[in-house]
């Protein structure tokens, strides 16, 4: 363990892998270094515990490929492997400067592209450690695409709808900030997106493709979305209201508690999530401009489509930490180990009257 992170030093071209010795580090760097490595061994110990899987069931660190073009293997097969390296390193690092200039003389929009790419790929690289190592760590289910989906799609319904609604029934201003809003459009677009969020939420949670978390398997080595769904996506039945027994004439219905979650969503996205409009409609009157921009011909910028997602994306975030992410043991358990023996001692004995007055555990006997 001590030796991967200092290989993750970066060290240069034929320089020691292993750490410079501190000042008036002489004859005791080695007992130095065994004691930084018990200590890194202590934390390894103390956190590699609160995952409840065996290390074998972690795959190892990917090795990495020798992804070096057979040309300059062949070019530089007689040299030993520490000038392989310096020549191959540099050649591309001369490679890599060259291609950076010739992008910025192509001008700005290639620069915003190169920028762009790399920062998907980094995001990308980041993630597959993150999958292939520390993958442990059980994450909530606010990964899933149906959590991505019908918010999004709800705001898009709404936008729609109301639009139509107010095309061909408006007739009463709604605010003077956007007076081409309208009370038919309002209302007509949130019945219509309460109703679509329940239909995409009942779809959605039919295939596992939408409601499992991405996982990396490293038997197949790959991502996969294949799981048991939580109990979100799985059929419940309920009881119904009396008033909703009379108009259905049925006393209980099966539902995902999934469209229950979608109905709390679709109704943000038709009464709030159109508020973020307003703002930007004001943003917009107080530089007297009608659009952001022209880059989608009938609709103006990509913020005129998209103004109304990021309240909604807010609101999101806060009710799937408030309804549905539950504690995580393994945080709780990081925690913990932090706090003064003290504190952890009286955690200690409180969980444990908890314990007994509940009957999980007997009490001790006295002797």
């Amino acid at each position: 363990m001590l030796e991967l992170r200092y290989r993750g030093s970066c060290p240069g071209p034929g320089e020691a892998v292993s750490p410079p010795p501190r000042e008036g580090e002489a004859a005791g760097g080695d007992h130095e270094t065994e004691s930084t490595s018990d200590k890194e061994t202590d934390i390894d110990d103390r956190y590699g515990d609160l995952d409840s899987r065996t290390d074998s069931d972690i795959p190892e660190i990917p090795a990495s490929s020798d992804r070096t073009p057979e040309i300059l293997k062949k070019a530089l097969s007689g040299l030993s492997s520490r000038w392989k390296n310096w020549w191959i390193r540099g050649i591309l690092t001369l490679t890599m400067i060259s291609l950076f200039f010739l992008i910025i003389s192509m001008g700005s929009f290639m620069l915003m592209l190169l920028v762009l790419g790399i920062q998907v790929k980094c995001f990308h690289e980041i993630i597959t450690i993150g999958y292939r190592v520390y993958h442990s760590y059980d994450l909530p289910w606010f990964r899933t695409l149906s959590w991505f989906l019908v918010p999004i799609s709800s705001v898009i319904c709404n936008d729609i709808t109301a639009y139509l609604f107010g095309f061909f029934f408006g007739r009463t201003p709604l605010i003077k900030l956007s007076p081409k809003k309208t009370w038919e459009g309002f209302i007509g677009g949130f019945f219509s997106t309460v109703v679509f969020g329940f239909i995409a939420a009942y779809v959605l949670s039919k295939y596992q493709y939408f409601v499992c978390p991405v996982e990396y398997r490293s038997d197949v080595n790959s991502f996969v979305t294949e799981c048991e769904p939580s109990e979100l996506f799985q059929l419940q039945t309920y009881s119904l209201p009396p008033f909703l027994k009379a108009v259905l004439r049925q006393e209980r219905v099966s539902l995902y508690p999934f469209q229950i979650h979608s109905i709390a969503l679709s109704t943000f996205a038709s009464l709030i999530g159109p508020f973020g409009g307003f703002f930007a409609s004001g943003f917009k009157r107080a530089f007297k401009i009608k659009d952001f921009a022209n880059t989608i011909p009938g609709h103006g910028g990509i913020m005129d489509r998209f103004d109304c997602q990021y309240l909604m994306a807010t609101f999101v975030h806060v009710y799937i930490t408030s309804f549905i992410r539950g504690p995580n043991p393994s945080k709780v358990l990081q925690q913990l180990l932090v706090l003064q023996p003290e504190q952890q001692l009286n955690i200690y004995k409180t969980l444990k009257t908890h314990l007994i007055e509940k009957g999980i555990l007997q009490p001790a006997l006295k002797v």
